[in-house]
This record gives C-alpha cells, sequence and structure tokens, in this order.
C-alpha cells in the first residue's frame, strides 16, 4: 500500500539517509518482498521470487537475513506499519468521532479493497498463519488488538464528549466493526467487486446514526 502523506515520505527519506549499507539493502529486501507476499502468500512465495522482484542472488538475499520466516516476519511488520499509517492519514483533520470512524471505514471500503498490494495484511497472514506459523500469528494477533482498539478509542471519545449515546458499548462496537470488515475484504476481494465490503461499512456508519445524540 502506498504512503500518500509527503510528510512520512519525507520522515522515511530521512531514515533512509542515516541507516549504513547493509540497513539499506535489508530494507530494499523487505520492500520488495512484502506485496508478494502479501498477493501469493508465504508457502506460494519461493526465495526465487523475491531474488527476482530484488535482482539479488540467493547470498545477497539470505546474507540479510536468517531465514525465509525472518523475511516474513519483517514483511508483515513493514506491510502492517504501512497501513496503519495509511489509516491515520485518511483521518488527518477530522475533528469528530463520527467523522473519524466514517474516514477510517472509508478508507478500508475504497482504497484497501483496491490496493494492488493483495488486500489486507492481517487477513492474507492470519489465514495463512494460523495453523502453521506461531510466530507470526502471534504478530497477527497484536494487529488485530491494534485495530479493533483504535476503532475502540474513537468510538468511546465520542461517548465521553457526549457525541455519541451512553447506551453505545464501544468495545463491543469496535470488535463486531472490525470483524465484519475483515470478513467483507474476504468475499469482495474473491468475488472481484466492492459490493460487499461498502455494504458492510455502510451498515456499520448507519449503526453511528443511529447512536449519535
Amino acid at each position: 500500500m502506498e504512503i500518500f502523506c509527503l510528510r512520512n515520505k519525507t520522515v522515511r527519506f530521512i531514515f533512509v539517509l542515516i541507516m549504513t549499507k547493509a540497513e539499506r539493502t535489508r530494507q530494499f529486501i523487505i520492500e520488495k518482498a512484502a506485496p508478494i507476499l502479501n498477493k501469493r502468500g508465504m508457502a506460494g512465495t519461493a526465495i526465487s521470487d523475491i531474488m527476482e522482484a530484488t535482482k539479488l542472488a540467493k547470498g545477497g538475499v539470505y546474507g540479510n537475513f536468517e531465514n525465509k520466516e525472518e523475511i516474513c516476519l519483517e514483511a508483515y511488520k513493514y506491510l502492517t506499519q504501512t497501513l496503519s499509517a495509511a489509516i491515520d492519514q485518511s483521518m488527518e483533520g477530522k475533528i469528530t468521532a463520527k467523522d473519524k470512524l466514517f474516514a477510517l471505514f472509508d478508507f478500508y471500503a475504497e482504497r484497501l479493497i483496491k490496493n494492488d498490494r493483495g488486500g489486507c495484511p492481517i487477513l492474507n497472514f492470519g489465514t495463512e498463519a494460523d495453523d502453521t506459523n506461531p510466530l507470526i500469528k502471534q504478530k497477527v494477533k497484536e494487529s488485530i488488538s491494534y485495530s479493533q482498539n483504535r476503532i475502540y478509542k474513537i468510538a468511546q471519545i465520542g461517548i465521553d464528549n457526549g457525541e455519541f449515546k451512553e447506551t453505545l458499548d464501544a468495545r463491543r462496537f469496535a470488535l463486531k466493526a472490525f470483524t465484519m470488515i475483515e470478513g467483507a475484504i474476504l468475499i469482495s476481494r474473491v468475488q472481484g467487486s466492492n459490493e460487499h465490503i461498502k455494504l458492510i461499512t455502510d451498515m456499520i456508519k448507519f449503526e453511528i446514526e443511529q447512536n449519535i445524540k
């Protein structure tokens, strides 16, 4: 997923400048491998695919990582960090809790579903790692908690400042909203249509509207 904010690009540029050559090579491999792994999966991505994307020899790839699992782990971290930064940016300038939540849900429905990097890494890596990779499974669990907590915090702020009704259970709402969105992303990508994700986000928005004081 591309990072659209100029500020984020500037920060990344400065970060790259202060990295050592080895660190830059390692980051380069991660960034090239990440969309491939997100699209094809960990099992479906061969080291030759990463070699082709980076134009590095096998020794050039493994000289920076212990094994393929480490590449997968670092790629997942990169994908989720980039995703989180893009979501935060989509909410920039939004004042009310309602506007922030609407912007967040629109991001999932309009931008994440259409990106060319394979969709949501939480969904993609989580599905594959569930029974095969405990380390990445744990990272996915952390990402799920973080994503749900982001929705919860915004909803709870809306309750606390009197924007939303006190009867809204922020934690249950966050869990339900995130679960429905992830399921809708899966179906929408398989079907090649954003119909499901649009329907789900519209339903969640309607629930928010119903809970405005």
